[in-house]
């Protein structure tokens, strides 16, 4: 009699980088998070070529990293400068008034641009007697803060940005590498407990070089920002020194910002 002749079962061929992060793009669709060591059995790769996908895809804006896999987010988008300096007008006035109390005679400070930044830039030409030095690649903070002739301003060069309102490029941030400063003050577009993100590229560099420049980094934002991520982290929590805020950050980013010995400085209502 005979017998047919056992199959083995073929095996799956291996997907494509391409298609393995499409494939994990779509379970984050279905699911709020993935970990590496599931992911590297389900396409039969190792742990390695999965943590290299998740870091391209995080890099990309399509997803957050955690420890040991990665969450999904929305990535948001950022309105232009001119739009958001109207937007919580008051918030932002008490957050740069408080910041204006944190700086020392004589500091040398780095502030690159943005809705809350103007609004510091606007109460240190109004109200600062302190002989202060400002690199900025801001021309808001530039023309702002210029009106006050105890304010040494140095502007950037670079490629201009009408969006932002800035300058970014190589060239900003080889003109930056020459100096040292005291404080670095940044905004940001969000803020989570993977750290600083923020939606322009080129801005994103342009606080990265100046956190790397100055000997403390004050981070000024308001609330409105508080667990959103946008197009590119910046830093971690752990590269900031000081967080300026207009309310008590709660839950996971409350205790994140504890863990990486970031300090809060809140401007309430009673900062007016």
């Amino acid at each position: 009699m005979s017998t047919n002749p056992t199959v083995a079962p073929k095996k799956r061929g291996r997907l494509r980088k391409h298609d393995r992060q499409a494939r994990i793009l779509a379970l984050l669709r279905a699911n709020p998070a993935v970990r590496i060591a599931a992911l590297a059995r389900e396409f039969d790769v190792s742990t390695e070529t999965v943590r290299r996908d998740l870091d391209e895809l995080s890099r990309a804006g399509e997803l957050s990293r955690t420890y040991g896999g990665a969450a999904r987010t929305t990535v948001r988008h950022e309105a232009a400068i001119g739009e958001r300096l109207r937007e919580r007008v008051a918030e932002r006035e008490r957050i740069g008034r408080l910041a204006a109390t944190l700086l020392r005679p004589a500091d040398v400070l780095m502030i690159d641009g943005g809705s809350t930044t103007v609004q510091l830039a606007r109460v240190l030409a109004g109200e600062t007697d302190d002989e202060l030095t400002i690199v900025t690649n801001s021309l808001d903070v530039a023309r702002t803060a210029g009106t006050n002739p105890r304010l040494r301003i140095v502007l950037c060069p670079g490629d201009y940005n009408p969006h932002e309102g800035v300058v970014t490029g190589p060239e900003t941030l080889a003109f930056l590498e020459r100096f040292h400063a005291d404080t670095a003050i940044i905004g940001a577009s969000g803020l989570n407990t993977e750290g600083v993100s923020e939606a322009h590229p080129g801005a994103a560099w342009v606080k990265r070089r100046m956190i790397a420049r100055a000997a403390r980094r004050l981070l000024v934002l308001d609330s409105s920002k508080f667990d959103t991520v946008h197009f590119e982290r910046v830093c971690t929590l752990e590269a900031v020194d000081g967080l300026v805020t207009d309310c008590r950050p709660e839950g996971p980013l409350a205790a994140a910002l504890e863990r990486a010995g970031v300090e809060i400085h809140l401007a309430g209502d009673a900062d007016r």
